[in-house]
């Protein structure tokens, strides 16, 4: 693993060992007024593009070799993201477990890539976020019973952006369970949301796009 940090999955960012301990401040970022359904029902069509762009990429990995794709998805990403603009989506509708479509993110591609090597497969990769508790959890599931996931601490920033402080990672299988350090932070700013898909770009430059699972993940 490479000296720099994750978000999303592994969004990386520099990491300053003299700052380790730093807390968020204890406030929270006061939301103005929005019309969220205003921006969902005015954004239809670009999100219908957008899904139907990243439909068949398996979650990134295929758009890794096809620079031609990935511009024409982030073309529509930055579309969604500018019906988007200054709406709210860092309120309680961001409290989710959020399952992920499509990234650029390297790491969590590299991952969900070779997990054979070790013999198994990516099941669900997952954001799980509580406003109210201002905790995240970064998840990757390996079925049956495998998962890796990064708990966080997160801060509500601004209208759009969280910033994240990792704490703790936990490599866990059925009968065994092997704790790791913390060892990053950053910020995300989630650029689109409504009531079943979330587009984000974070510190790095990365996107991802994820939906609302069906379920809802406990450690």
């Amino acid at each position: 693993m490479a000296t720099t940090s994750t978000t999303s999955l592994f969004l990386h960012t520099p990491f300053n060992p003299q700052n380790s301990n730093k807390t968020f401040p204890k406030h929270r970022y006061s939301h103005p007024n929005s019309n969220s359904s205003s921006v969902t029902a005015q954004s239809k069509p670009a999100k219908e593009h957008l899904l139907s762009l990243i439909s068949d990429q398996d979650r990134g990995l295929k758009t890794q070799n096809n620079p031609t794709k990935r511009a024409s998805i982030i073309t529509a990403i930055d579309e969604l993201a500018a019906l988007g603009a200054g709406s709210v989506t860092t309120g309680d509708s961001l409290s989710s477990t959020w399952r992920l479509l499509w990234t650029t993110e390297k790491e969590q591609l590299f991952i969900i890539e070779k997990a054979y090597l070790f013999g198994t497969k990516t099941g669900d990769v997952l954001q799980v976020i509580d406003v109210e508790k201002l905790t995240l959890n970064n998840v990757i599931t390996f079925p049956p019973d495998g998962v890796f996931f990064v708990r966080s601490n997160i801060e509500v920033a601004s209208s759009q952006r969280v910033n994240f402080r990792f704490t703790s990672a936990v490599l866990r299988g059925q009968n065994w369970e092997i704790p790791l350090p913390p060892f990053g932070q950053g910020w995300f700013d989630t650029v689109y949301l409504d009531e079943d898909l979330r587009v984000v770009k974070d510190i790095r430059g990365d996107y991802l796009v994820v939906d609302r699972a069906s379920y809802s993940w406990k450690e």
